[in-house]
Parts: structure tokens; C-alpha cells; sequence
């Protein structure tokens, strides 16, 4: 671990314990951790990628029952989307010998899962589902819309099967308007809603982020949507149809930037990593890599409590600005220069301030940055690459990353659940299934004797 990282952890806990001793009120007598509150709760999964499974992984991993039903040779697309991949274990289930390696965008989303292959374009297939509908609490189903509804399988359908049944669609642009039939891509809405005109340099071509942020905010809104629906089953007794998309998620995740055009009609521009109204904050290059520094807000200096009302004696002086122009750049004259003495003077003279910080950063190392700013009360943090990221200190600290045992591939690495409850995280019951590891187990629970699920093997129904 690098000796960055290292002072990482001091740093933290510099910035961050006060806060805690101030606001937290932690009941240590609490009991650890709480029973899955989905317990019991069956979900029928119909989505394939990452939106839909991120949401039906959130619902797992409260305890749902989620029955991931795939396609038959192939399965979810995300399968065949390697390398990189797990590798396969010589004692492997026999009969899974023929499948390709667990690739590792698949493991990264199908945890507490089971894993059935069904061909529902056959009536016998069909069967199948429609007898999972009527046991299951929730189905969630990322098809274009109107598709499901072709195999037997839409909302109206559905209801008649099951009224109680909760029916997640998620989908591109949603079930009406002229995009309805639309296919859903995350990079394409990134594009049409506005993220790509936003993210990139000032000076450069619109850029995409580096991880599909609109497919996971839409699963994020998916899981929040269906836990309402269930809560709203409990007052009712009906079932709902939750209408959820690519394209309304993004939108709603322009926040700020969509405000500032519907408000003010203020167009939104990229603007690299700074901040179109704070100065400095932005990402500065060191002479072996880089840190993002935010020293930008004019803090009120007084001795009274942070819950007081301001009083006509407060006075306004850049703080954190005042601290890293003395402490970092060496030039105490910075913060009383009519320039940079405010944030609004600093936006003004942004170029010149950052050439300034840029030239003394470039001086020296990033460890060596990283030192000086610890524990300074001057935002900032250090540029991370992946393997850096997960070396980080918190990372080991909070037990951010859990092992489990899978069948195929032995001991595999998992991002853990992020949220704790009384200081525990729900645990990893089920490592992400191998294809059709569940099917036999499934469809005997339905009441199929092996005679019958040897002969929809055969017909490669499943």
C-alpha cells in the first residue's frame, strides 16, 4: 500500500471524527444488524444487463426470493460479456462443464440470486411462468414495451394470473410517447438526456461516464419504486404497474443543471472536473499524477456555535481558500487580493488562479501534496485508480469487499451490499448463480415430478 494511501486513513478520521462526535448518537446497545425485512417476499425476474438486475439484486439482498429466469443456451447477455472472468474450478458441477467461465460482469450484479432457463415462447415454457405469476409477489421485466404482452406475459395478463402482483417494466423511454418501442441503451440516453453534453473538457467532445450511471440510477429508482408498491399492496390489497426508464431516470439526474435551464433558461456546458461556480475545485495535476482539491467557500469566522444566527459583527474571509493559499501555495497574499478574495472574484480570474496552483502543484509529488493537506480543513483527495480505490483504507475498515464460495469458480471477490443497518450489512447468502443452476430445484417446488422436468429438458424448454 502506498504511503498515500497510508496518511488516507489519518485523514479521514481528522475530517471526520468531529462530525461524529457532534451529530451521531449511536445506541451502542442496539442490536446488531435486522431480519431480512423482505423475507418471504417472491420476485419473478425477467431483465437481463444491468438496470433491471441491479434492482431485483437490491431486493435480494433484503431477503427476497428472486428467481432469475434466463434464456435457455445463452442466458443473460452479460454472461457471454468476457473477458475478464472467474475461473472454473476442475471440481465444477458436472453439469455445467459446457458453460463458458462466470464472467465478471455478470457476478457483479446476480448476487443472492437463483437461476432458471425457461423457453416461454413455447406454450410448456409459458406454462412455467404462468405458474411462477401466481406464486410471486413481484415480477420485474425489462423487454421492449409491448413484448411481454406478445407471449402472454404483459401487465393485463399478468393481473388476471395474480391480482396482487407488483409489475416492474423497465424500459428505454417508458410505455407511451413516440419512443415507446424504443430500445433502451445506457450510452445512447446518456447522449439524448443531456449527461454527455455535460460531462467532458471545456475544449473536447462530449464524453460518456465511465460506468453505465444511467442503467444503475434507474435500477436504484426501480428498487425504490417496487418497495413502495409493496407498501401500497399492504393498504390496497391490489397489485401496481410501475412504468420505469432509462430516459425519465436520467433526466431527473440532470438535478441541478435541468433546474438552472427551467428556472433561469441557463444552458448547461461541460466543464471537465471543475465547477462552473466554485473556484479552486477542480482535479490539479502533481508531477506523478493528480488531486482534486475544493477550496472554494467564503466560511463565516466566528467563536459561536455552528447553530447560531449570523450577527451583524460576522465577518466573511475565504477560509479554506486563505488556508491553501498559506499552507499549500505559500502566498499569503492570495486571500486579500481583490482577484481571489472572494468566490465570486475567484470565478472571475479563474484562469490566472489556476495557472498559479497548477505551477507550484507540478513542483512536487502527489504523497508529498497529500501530507502537507492532512488535516488541514481544505477539501481534497487524492486521484485513485481501481486497485488503489479498493486499497483504500476505508475500504478494508467498513468490509467493503465480501468472499464468497461460488460452485464454478471458488472463492470469488464481491463488492459488498453499501448500506449498513444497526452496523451491519445483509449478508451475501447466495453467490451469483451459474446458468440454470436452479431449474431443477424451481420446478419442483411448482410441483413438477422428475419424469416431467427430464422431458422439458429434452424438448430444451429449459
Amino acid at each position: 500500500m502506498s504511503s498515500a494511501l497510508l496518511r488516507s486513513g489519518p485523514r479521514l478520521r481528522l475530517l471526520l471524527a468531529p462530525r461524529r462526535a457532534r451529530y451521531l448518537n449511536v445506541d451502542h446497545g442496539a442490536p446488531k444488524g435486522i431480519p431480512p425485512p423482505l423475507k418471504g417476499v417472491k420476485v419473478l425476474d425477467l431483465t437481463r444487463v444491468l438496470a433491471g438486475p441491479t434492482s431485483t439484486m437490491l431486493l435480494a439482498d433484503l431477503g427476497a426470493d428472486v428467481i432469475k429466469v434466463e434464456e435457455v443456451t445463452k442466458g443473460d447477455d452479460t454472461r457471454s460479456w468476457y473477458p475478464p472472468s472467474a475461473p472454473v474450478l476442475s471440481s465444477a458441477p458436472q453439469e455445467s462443464s459446457h458453460l463458458p467461465p462466470e464472467s465478471a460482469y455478470f457476478l457483479a450484479v446476480n448476487r443472492n440470486k437463483r437461476s432458471i432457463t425457461v423457453n416461454f415462447k413455447e406454450p410448456e415454457g409459458l406454462a412455467i411462468i404462468h405458474k411462477l405469476v401466481k406464486g410471486a409477489d413481484v415480477l420485474v421485466e425489462n423487454f421492449i414495451s409491448g413484448k411481454l404482452a406478445e407471449f402472454g406475459l404483459g401487465w393485463e395478463d399478468c393481473r388476471k394470473l395474480n391480482p396482487r402482483l407488483i409489475y416492474a417494466s423497465i424500459t428505454g423511454y417508458g410505455q407511451t410517447g413516440p419512443f415507446r418501442r424504443a430500445a433502451g441503451y445506457d450510452v445512447i440516453v446518456e447522449a439524448e438526456a443531456g449527461l454527455m453534453h455535460i460531462t467532458g473538457e471545456p475544449d473536447g467532445p462530449p464524453c460518456k461516464v465511465g460506468v453505465a450511471v444511467t442503467d444503475i440510477a434507474t435500477g436504484l429508482y426501480a428498487h425504490g419504486a417496487i418497495m413502495a408498491a409493496l407498501l401500497s399492496r399492504q393498504q390496497t390489497g391490489q397489485g401496481v404497474w410501475i412504468d420505469c426508464n432509462l430516459f425519465e431516470s436520467q433526466l431527473a439526474g440532470l438535478a441541478n443543471i435541468a433546474s438552472n435551464y427551467l428556472i433561469a433558461g441557463q444552458q448547461g456546458s461541460r466543464h471537465g472536473t471543475s465547477h462552473p461556480s466554485i473556484v479552486p475545485y477542480q482535479v490539479f495535476p502533481c508531477n506523478d499524477g493528480f488531486i482534486m482539491i475544493g477550496a472554494g467557500n467564503d466560511k463565516q469566522v466566528n467563536n459561536r456555535s455552528p447553530f447560531s444566527e449570523p450577527a451583524k459583527s460576522d465577518c466573511f474571509v475565504p477560509r479554506q481558500f486563505k488556508l491553501f493559499a498559506e499552507k499549500i501555495l505559500e502566498r499569503p497574499d492570495l486571500p486579500t487580493d481583490s482577484k481571489f478574495s472572494t468566490n465570486k472574484a475567484r470565478v472571475a480570474n479563474r484562469a490566472e488562479l489556476v495557472s498559479l496552483i497548477t505551477a507550484k502543484l507540478q513542483k512536487e509529488g502527489r504523497d508529498h501534496w497529500i501530507a502537507k493537506l492532512t488535516g488541514l480543513g481544505v477539501p481534497f483527495g487524492p486521484i485513485n485508480d481501481i486497485e488503489q480505490t479498493f486499497q483504500h483504507p476505508q475500504v478494508a475498515a467498513r468490509q467493503m469487499v465480501t468472499e464468497v464460495e461460488h460452485p464454478r469458480a471458488g472463492k470469488i471477490k464481491l463488492v459488498s451490499p453499501a448500506v449498513t443497518y444497526n452496523g451491519e450489512r445483509m449478508p451475501i447468502a447466495r453467490p451469483p448463480p451459474y446458468l440454470s443452476q436452479h431449474t431443477t430445484e424451481v420446478l419442483t417446488e411448482l410441483g413438477y415430478n422428475d419424469k416431467e422436468i427430464a422431458d422439458l429438458r429434452q424438448k430444451k424448454i429449459i
